[in-house]
């Protein structure tokens, strides 16, 4: 079985996300969306929070599973039986640090493979941190997220208040 991790902080998942995701279904028989615990970005979310946002965006895909991780990624896709780490690059911008990130995961385990992904056209200026933003100022997310991720910004947002 050809089973990818596609990591991220995920917070939140965006529908920038979910098309790198449904793409990777045609690529693999097996997609793993690993959450990282990656507290260092102070994130809006929980990790429990990200992985049930998460769960319930892919919930129709049934060769795709969410799962959370604070370990080395190589060490967690080895630990999961994959070879492959699944990367969404939005603009040339994303390329650099990618790039930098895909080599330096192969040389703590070669055996790992970095597929670089675009999303569609329409999400490539699409971001968790500006989602947030803009959802911060009062602005409409539908575009950007499920419905159940907009209604968690919200609840979330409004009791940061």
């Amino acid at each position: 079985m050809r089973t990818a991790i596609y990591p991220g902080s995920f917070d939140p998942l965006t529908n920038g996300h979910l098309d790198v995701i449904e793409r990777a279904t045609k690529l693999f028989d097996r997609v793993v969306v690993a959450v990282a615990a990656n507290e260092g970005k102070k994130p809006l979310f929980t990790l429990k929070e990200r992985v049930d946002l998460a769960t319930r965006s892919v919930k129709h895909l049934k060769t795709v599973e969410v799962d959370s991780f604070d370990t080395l990624l190589v060490d967690y896709v080895q630990s999961r039986g994959a070879r492959a780490i699944v990367r969404g690059l939005r603009a040339v911008s994303d390329f650099e640090f990618e790039f930098q990130l895909a080599l330096m995961n192969r040389k703590l385990n070669e055996q790992v493979e970095t597929i670089f992904m675009m999303p569609k056209d329409t999400y490539t200026f699409l971001s968790s941190r500006i989602v947030k933003e803009i959802a911060r100022l009062g602005g409409d997310v539908r575009a950007f997220v499920p419905a159940h991720v907009e209604k968690a910004l919200k609840t979330k947002l409004r009791s940061k208040l």
